[in-house]
């Protein structure tokens, strides 16, 4: 389980840092590596943080800011079956570690393992900024050369800001089990684009842009809060 919390937030952390810095990422990248392998030594998981810094390193190759995807989905179909099959395979430690000694005098439950908070964080960071990336792919990969002609449909305003948070609140909603309140903001997140989708071009290709964008980034949430929800169990 935790060799999932480490990848996911190896990735979502190299996506953020993608974002945010735009000069010296070299420089930024191997401090946020030797930063995520210190963390894993505390936490007695060396390997599996070595292995999440070799897979963020993947994944900024097959994975551009922009242009085309060189892999399709297969990224991203590929890190899901990984963190999926690091919780089946060790759902739970013995020995959690320095950091996981000190979080278990002050845990705030009994279900709530150092593995478990670590795969949380790392889900969190993911949906971020790898969420985008992920509905960008998806994009891509359904409407071709129409999600970057220059003549494509004009992105919804605020997409990049509204997705992380619609994400998150996905997630939260989710594993906190308030699906009446969880329906409610997808209805909300309708309502309020449907002026922009009803003066959509006779070819709709705004509102497949809406719908295709929308359901990727609820299903990736939806995962996301699948695997905590396993990894709590299985642990």
């Amino acid at each position: 389980m935790i060799a999932a919390g480490l990848l996911l937030l190896a990735v979502g952390a190299v996506d953020l840092l993608r974002q945010m810095i735009r000069t010296r990422r070299v420089i930024a990248f191997a401090v946020a590596a030797v930063a995520l392998i210190a963390v894993s030594a505390g936490l007695d998981a060396v390997v599996a943080g070595l292995l999440a810094v070799a897979v963020a390193a993947i994944w900024t190759w097959v994975v551009p800011e922009t242009g085309p995807a060189r892999a399709g989905l297969w990224p991203v179909a590929l890190l899901a079956l990984a963190a999926a099959a690091c919780v089946v395979v060790a759902p739970g430690r013995t020995r959690p570690g320095l950091i996981g000694d000190v979080w278990a005098d002050y845990r705030p439950g009994e279900t709530v393992s150092i593995d478990v908070a670590v795969l949380a964080v790392g889900c969190l960071v993911f949906l971020l900024e790898s969420g985008n990336a992920v509905v960008r792919i998806a994009l891509r990969s359904e409407m071709g050369d129409r999600a970057t002609a220059d003549d494509a449909p004009p992105t919804l305003k605020g997409g990049r800001l509204i997705g992380p948070l619609e994400r998150i609140l996905v997630f939260v909603l989710t594993l906190t089990g308030a699906y009446t309140l969880l329906a409610a903001v997808l209805a909300a997140k309708g309502i309020v684009r449907f002026p922009e989708i009803s003066r959509d071009r006779d070819d709709g290709d705004r509102a497949e842009y809406f719908l295709i964008g929308s359901l990727v980034s609820w299903v990736t949430s939806l995962a996301a809060a699948f695997l905590v929800w396993w990894g709590v169990h299985a642990g």
